[in-house]
């Protein structure tokens, strides 16, 4: 029997598996995995930028009146847009000649090859958007995503994000609430003051993600009458999630999320943006001009945009 062709194998195994790379990714990080399951992950069909369009005032026009009285018919500027740069990132599976005409016998040993190598661009890719997810979008020369970091900051009065600057517009400030004590007896009371200061009417944070100090300070403080939930779209992903009111108390330590800190988030208004082109998709096999090898690429283009920033918040140890 011919032995098979490798670079077919990597190719077309990559092809068939472009989907659940992308489920892998979102169900590896518990904000991806929030925005999933309310269809936030909203593919991009081109652009110069990604832009996300927001309401920053109300309607200037409105005013009680009697009888006869002229109304208010001044044109109201309420609508702006926040535009974010395309981020790309790639991970490559590549293989040699050596490796792919001299070294493998038979089929078994190349497709054990190719699982590994395809095992390890997913684990590679899963982990660094994770990382990006959380960051402050600084890494890699400023070319990775625009993290919960530099949207949902600690000092919110200072950067511009998406184009807009927080030092000028104030609509485009989250929350939030810091002290150098941090402990069992006092997050939950630093907790609350957050909560709320991020909830407008029926408009609540419904996920709190934590590194490990922070979920477990909220952890002990519970005691006798904490609450797990396991009834949830995030426990049944395999998350450990506790609750704060109506919000999912998630532990994503793992996932690059910043030490001694809780984001409180709306995710109604947080989106991941891929481009319909890039969403995890292997390219065209490349060969190498000057050596006996060729790689294919798996890329990614997008980024994390939010169209509300006053409903989220950052609780902090300072």
């Amino acid at each position: 029997m011919a032995t098979p062709n490798l670079s077919e194998i990597i190719t077309t195994t990559l092809r068939k598996r472009s989907g659940s790379l992308a489920d892998a990714v979102s169900n590896g990080n518990a904000l991806l995995a929030r925005l999933s399951t309310k269809g936030n992950m909203r593919p991009v069909s081109g652009g110069r930028t990604i832009v996300e369009e927001l309401e920053y005032a109300e309607n200037s026009t409105f005013k009680y009146y009697s009888g006869y009285e002229e109304l208010d018919i001044n044109p109201s500027d309420v609508m702006t847009a926040a535009e974010y740069n395309w981020k790309q990132a790639a991970v490559v599976v590549s293989a040699s000649g050596l490796e792919a005409d001299v070294q493998n016998s038979g089929k078994e040993a190349i497709i054990n090859l190719v699982e590994k190598r395809i095992a390890n661009a997913h684990r590679t890719m899963k982990n660094q958007i994770s990382t990006g997810i959380y960051s402050d979008g600084t890494g890699y020369d400023s070319k990775q995503i625009t993290g919960l970091q530099a949207q949902v900051a600690d000092d919110p009065t200072t950067g511009t994000v998406g184009g807009i600057n927080r030092s000028t517009w104030t609509f485009w400030r989250n929350k939030k609430y810091s002290n150098a004590t941090m402990n069992a007896s006092v997050i939950q009371g630093y907790m609350q003051n957050l909560y709320l200061q991020c909830t407008r009417g029926s408009d609540k944070p419904d996920l709190i993600t934590a590194d490990a100090y922070m979920y477990e300070y909220y952890w002990d403080a519970l005691q006798s009458i904490q609450r797990i939930n396991h009834d949830n779209d995030m426990a049944r992903q395999g998350w450990n999630s506790l609750a704060f009111l109506n919000a999912d108390v998630i532990y994503d330590g793992d996932s690059g999320h910043p030490s001694y800190t809780m984001y409180f988030l709306n995710t109604d208004f947080i989106y991941l943006r891929p481009h319909s082109n890039r969403n995890f998709v292997p390219l065209e096999r490349r060969d190498s001009i000057n050596q006996d090898a060729y790689v294919v690429p798996i890329v990614f283009a997008g980024n994390l945009t939010m169209s509300n920033a006053k409903l989220q918040g950052v609780l902090f140890k300072s």
